[in-house]
C-alpha cells in the first residue's frame, strides 16, 4: 500500500514540523518545566495562529476538513518534539463536536481555533480499558441531562473550557459536554508532567453532543486511537533520531558506538518498530476518513499493541544505548520515554491490547 501523503497533507506536515521545531526547542521546554505552568500558552497560541487546530475540523465547522489523516500528521510531529500543549485532546474533542454537535456547539469551536480555550475528553474510567462501555451514566432531568460516575487520567481537565464525557443512557452510549466547574476535579500525577485529573460526576449537568446511542462515541474512540498512536509514533521517531545522532558521536575504545555490530542491531530494531507502527497508524487513519470503521478498528488495534509492546521496548533500547545520560533530566531523552510510557498506559498495556485484537479476529 502507498502511504505517501498528498500535497496538502505534506504541506501540513512541513508546517507542523517547522512550527514545533521552532517553538518547542529543548531550552524552551526546559524553561517551561521550571515555570510550573500547566501548558505553554505562547506555544498554544502559535499553534492556533498557524491554523493547525482548525486544519482537522469539518469544513462546515469552519475547518479545512483534513480529517483523521491530518490529525495523525499533526500529532506525529507534536510527538516528535514532545510539545507541552493540549493539542491531542483538544483536536479529538473538537473533531467529534464538529461532526456531531449542534450549530451552537460547532460555533463555539471558533474560540478553540483562535487558541482562546482548550478542550479535552474523558476517555478512561478506573479499571476499564479505552473504548469499553462506560460505567458513567446519564439520565434526563427536566429539560436537560445529569451525569454520575468517575473518569480518570483526564488531561487538562481543570484547564479545559469543557470536557467531552462518554456516558451510558437508556438509548446507548452518548457524549456530553460537562463544564469542569460542575464536577469535582482532583489532580493526579502523570509521567509526562502534563496536568491530569480524576473527574467525579455526581449529578453534574451535561450537554448532549449528537443523539445518545448514535455513532458519536464510536467516532470518538477511533479518533482517540489515531491520536494516541500517531503521537506515540512521533515520540519513537524523535527518540530514534536523538539516539542515532548520539551513537554516531559517542566513542568507546576509540570507535563510535555506531560502528559496533551489537549497537547497530539494537538501533535497527527500534527503526523496525517505528516503521511497523507507522504502517498501522496511516492505514487506520485513512480508513477512518474513508468510513471503513471495521477495518480501521483492526488497524488501530495493531497500532495500539505496537505502542504498548515493540515501541515501548524501542524506547528502553534508546535509553540503554545512551547509558547514564539517558536518565538525566537535563537531557531531552527523558521526555520521550515519559511520553511513550504514558501513551502505553492510556492504551491499557500489552495484555489489554492483545485481548482487543483477539476479540476482533
Amino acid at each position: 500500500m502507498d502511504f505517501t501523503l498528498d500535497e496538502t497533507q505534506a504541506e501540513l506536515r512541513e508546517l507542523a514540523a517547522s512550527l514545533f521545531g521552532r517553538e518547542a526547542a529543548h531550552d524552551r521546554l526546559a524553561d517551561h518545566e521550571k515555570g510550573g505552568r500547566p501548558y505553554d500558552a505562547g506555544l498554544w497560541h502559535a499553534v492556533a495562529r498557524a491554523g493547525l487546530i482548525g486544519a482537522c475540523l469539518p469544513e462546515d465547522a469552519g475547518g479545512a476538513g483534513l480529517g483523521a489523516v491530518g490529525l495523525a500528521v499533526i500529532l506525529r510531529e507534536a510527538g516528535a518534539k514532545v510539545v507541552p500543549a493540549p493539542i491531542q485532546d483538544s483536536l479529538v474533542a473538537a473533531m467529534v463536536i464538529g461532526r456531531y454537535g449542534s450549530a451552537e456547539q460547532r460555533g463555539r469551536l471558533a474560540r478553540l481555533t483562535e487558541g482562546e480555550i482548550v478542550l479535552t475528553a474523558a476517555l478512561l474510567e478506573p479499571g476499564r480499558d479505552l473504548g469499553a462501555t462506560p460505567l458513567t451514566t446519564a439520565r434526563r432531568s427536566g429539560e436537560g441531562w445529569v451525569l454520575s460516575g468517575r473518569k480518570t487520567m483526564v488531561s487538562y481537565a481543570a484547564e479545559a473550557d469543557a470536557i467531552l464525557v462518554p456516558a451510558q443512557t437508556e438509548q446507548g452510549t452518548g457524549l456530553f459536554l460537562v463544564r469542569p466547574g460542575d464536577a469535582v476535579v482532583r489532580a493526579v500525577p502523570a509521567t509526562t508532567g502534563e496536568p491530569a485529573a480524576a473527574v467525579i460526576l455526581d449529578g453534574a449537568p451535561g450537554e448532549p453532543v449528537g443523539e445518545p446511542g448514535g455513532a458519536a462515541y464510536g467516532t470518538l474512540r477511533l479518533l482517540a486511537l489515531v491520536a494516541i498512536t500517531a503521537s506515540a509514533s512521533g515520540v519513537l521517531a524523535g527518540a530514534l533520531g536523538l539516539t542515532t545522532e548520539y551513537i554516531k558521536a559517542r566513542k568507546q575504545f576509540g570507535r563510535a558506538l555506531a560502528e559496533f555490530q551489537a549497537v547497530t542491531v539494537q538501533i535497527a530494531d527500534v527503526y523496525i518498530a517505528g516503521r511497523a507502527l507507522d504502517v498501522a497508524v496511516w492505514s487506520g487513519a485513512w480508513r477512518v476518513d474513508a468510513g471503513l470503521d471495521d477495518e480501521a478498528e483492526l488497524d488501530l488495534a495493531v497500532a495500539a499493541h505496537t505502542v504498548t509492546d515493540a515501541a515501548l521496548v524501542g524506547l528502553y533500547t534508546c535509553q540503554h544505548l545512551h547509558g547514564g545520560i539517558g536518565l538525566d533530566v537535563t537531557y531531552p531523552l527523558h521526555r520521550y520515554f515519559a511520553w511513550g510510557k504514558h501513551r502505553a498506559h492510556l492504551l491499557g498495556g500489552v495484555e489489554a491490547r492483545l485481548d482487543t485484537i483477539g476479540a476482533l479476529v
